[in-house]
C-alpha cells in the first residue's frame, strides 16, 4: 500500500518543531512540542515561568500549585494554514484545587488531526479505500506548594499516534502505536526578592520543566522505535508595571530537545539523552539548538469584573537548526468567569508553514480565592 500522503503529513509536522528533529528524523509524535493555547503563543510562545492558567500543564505544571479555584479551557487551531490541508490541533485543559490534598489536580486532551487519505495498491493508482490519521495524548497531573515560595508540579501522560491502520509493501504491522511520559516541574515565584539592594515585592517568577519523559514509541518492530520528543525548558517573568487598573508583564523562555542518537543513528534512552544531548553534536553547536522566546503581556481593568490584554511577542531559532523565526500578536478578554483568547503568528521568512497560524481559546475559571501574592495579576481574577 502506498502511504505517500501520510507521510507527507507528517514531514509537514515535522516544518512545526526543532529542525533537528526534522532533518535528522529523531524524534515521533513532534505534537507533544506544539504550543497549545492562545495566550502563551501570543507572547511569544513563552509561558515556563509565568504558567498561571491551566495550560500550564504543558508549559510548567508547577505554576499550578499557585493557583486556586477551577479552571477550563479548550483551544482550536487550523494547523499549517498555508497548504490547505485539513489539518487541525484541538486541546482541552482542566484545573481544580482540593484542600484536602492541598493541590490542584489536572488533566488535559491534546489532538492532532491529520484528516482521511485515499490509499491505492502499489502497482496501480485506483482507489481502494480510506484511512484516517491522528495523534492524541491525554495527560493527568498534580501541583502543588513546598512553602511559600516553592512550587512542584507532575504529569503523566498516555500516546497514542495512528497513521494508518494499513500496512506498507511487505511490512508487517500497522502505523499505529502507544506509548506513555512523564514531567516534571518546578517554580521559584518569592514574594521578596532583594538583588543587591534593588528589593521586589510578588513581581518575579521563575520555572523549570522537564518533559516527555518516556520510553521510545514503536510502530511496526522495536528495532525501528523512535524516541518521544523528550523536551526542557526554562522560563521567568517580571512584572515591569502593576497597578490597580494597569499591568505589564515581561516573559523569556529558553526550550532545548532532549534527544541524542550514537555515530550508527541509534537513538539514545531517554534517560541516556538527559545528559548526553547536551554534548552528542559538540557544545556550541548545543548551544545553537536551544530556542529563545520572549513576549509582553498587558492587561487593563479590575480583576474579577471586566479585564482586557493585549499581547506581542518574538520567537528565534538558529538558522542551522531549523530558522523558525516569527512575530506572534494576540488579545484577551475576561469577563466574570469567561474569558477568550486568540493568537496569531506572522513569519519573518516568506511562505512559511506557520505563517498567520491562529489560535482560539475559550476559558471559563470560577472559584478562586484572590492569592496572598497578588502574583500574577489579570487572569487570576477569573
Amino acid at each position: 500500500m502506498k502511504m505517500f500522503l501520510s507521510f507527507s503529513l507528517v514531514l509537514l509536522t515535522f516544518l512545526a518543531i526543532p529542525a533537528k528533529s526534522y532533518a535528522q528524523g529523531e524524534a515521533a509524535v513532534p505534537f507533544l512540542l506544539l504550543a497549545p493555547d492562545s495566550r502563551f503563543s501570543a507572547i511569544g510562545e513563552t509561558g515556563t515561568g509565568l504558567a498561571d492558567n491551566s495550560s500550564a500543564i504543558f508549559w510548567n505544571p508547577a505554576g499550578i500549585a499557585f493557583l486556586t479555584g477551577s479552571e477550563v479551557s479548550i483551544t482550536h487551531s487550523n494547523w499549517l494554514p498555508q497548504f490547505n490541508l485539513d489539518l487541525f490541533y484541538d486541546y482541552i485543559s482542566f484545573r481544580t484545587y482540593i484542600e484536602d490534598i492541598s493541590g490542584s489536580v489536572t488533566s488535559s486532551i491534546t489532538y492532532m488531526n491529520f484528516g482521511e487519505f485515499i490509499y491505492t495498491d502499489e502497482n496501480s493508482p485506483d482507489p481502494l479505500g480510506t484511512f484516517s490519521a491522528f495523534d492524541a495524548a491525554l495527560t493527568l497531573g498534580y501541583a502543588t506548594k513546598l512553602g511559600t515560595d516553592w512550587g512542584v508540579g507532575m504529569n503523566f501522560r498516555i500516546i497514542h499516534s495512528q497513521l494508518s491502520t494499513l500496512s506498507v509493501g511487505e511490512e508487517q504491522g500497522e502505523g499505529v502505536a502507544t506509548s506513555v511520559s512523564f514531567d516534571l516541574a518546578a517554580m521559584w515565584r518569592p514574594e521578596r526578592l532583594d538583588l543587591f539592594g534593588w528589593v521586589t515585592e510578588n513581581r518575579f517568577s521563575i520555572g523549570a520543566n522537564l518533559s516527555n519523559l518516556g520510553p521510545k514509541i514503536t510502530y511496526i518492530d522495536q528495532a525501528q522505535s523512535d524516541p518521544i520528543p523528550t523536551n526542557f525548558r526554562l522560563g521567568m517573568a517580571f512584572h515591569l508595571f502593576n497597578d490597580e487598573f494597569n499591568s505589564l508583564m515581561f516573559t523569556l523562555d529558553f526550550s532545548k530537545l532532549l534527544v541524542s542518537r550514537d555515530t550508527t543513528g541509534q537513538s539514545s534512552e531517554f534517560y541516556e539523552s538527559i545528559v548526553t544531548s547536551w554534548g552528542d553534536d559538540g557544545i556550541n553547536n548545543e548551544l545553537r539548538d536551544i530556542v529563545t522566546s520572549f513576549g509582553m503581556e498587558y492587561w487593563y481593568g479590575t480583576p474579577g469584573d471586566f479585564l482586557f490584554a493585549l499581547r506581542a511577542g518574538y520567537f528565534y531559532e538558529d538558522p542551522s537548526y531549523g530558522n523558525r523565526q516569527f512575530m506572534t500578536f494576540g488579545a484577551g478578554l475576561r469577563y466574570d468567569i469567561y474569558g477568550f483568547d486568540f493568537s496569531y503568528i506572522s513569519s519573518i521568512a516568506e511562505n512559511h508553514p506557520l505563517d498567520e497560524t491562529l489560535r482560539f481559546t475559550i476559558v471559563i475559571g470560577w472559584g478562586a480565592v484572590e492569592q496572598e501574592r497578588g502574583f500574577p495579576r489579570g487572569p487570576q481574577g477569573i
